[in-house]
């Protein structure tokens, strides 16, 4: 089963709630207001088939049905300020989406820090164990000159 949100009605659903901890703590703080709440679902609706097949549906109706006669002065003052109005909202959704990537791309940041400092600790780690593994090395070896008998239990031979 696909995790996309089923359209049943005018304005198409929210998307499913990011997994990305920033993301969803910026979902979370648009969702506490009202005013984001609404330019959402109205972006929502703008950018929908709904929306154009409404606007093809009000032209027919406002032209067939003669509701004003041509050139159409009263249509196109509507359609204007609308034209206003969306814009206005497809700028407060680029300023939305700006927003998610500013977030992302920080918690991004902080992670590649987090590895970053992770990635110095494993080198002095690895540094301290060569360190130890030369001196269990040459401890070895002086012992081994002193003591010098092969596994048989005779004696090396240079």
């Amino acid at each position: 089963m696909s995790n996309t949100p089923v359209h049943r009605g005018l304005v198409p659903p929210r998307l499913p709630k990011p997994v990305n901890p920033a993301l969803a703590k910026h979902y979370e703080a648009r969702a506490a207001s009202i005013q984001n709440r609404i330019a959402d679902v109205i972006t929502r609706f703008a950018g929908s088939m709904a929306f154009v097949y409404f606007h093809i549906l009000w032209f027919a109706v406002w032209i067939i049905f003669g509701i004003e006669g041509y050139p159409f002065g009263l249509l196109t003052m509507i359609v204007s300020l609308e034209a206003i109005f969306l814009s206005t909202f497809v700028m407060i959704s680029q300023n939305r989406a700006d927003f998610k990537r500013q977030a992302a791309a920080d918690q991004q940041w902080r992670m590649v820090q987090e590895e970053d400092d992770q990635n110095k600790r494993l080198i002095e780690l690895t540094s301290q164990i060569l360190e130890l593994t030369r001196a269990v090395h040459a401890i070895t070896c002086a012992d081994g000159q002193h003591n010098s008998t092969a596994v048989n239990g005779s004696a090396e031979t240079p």
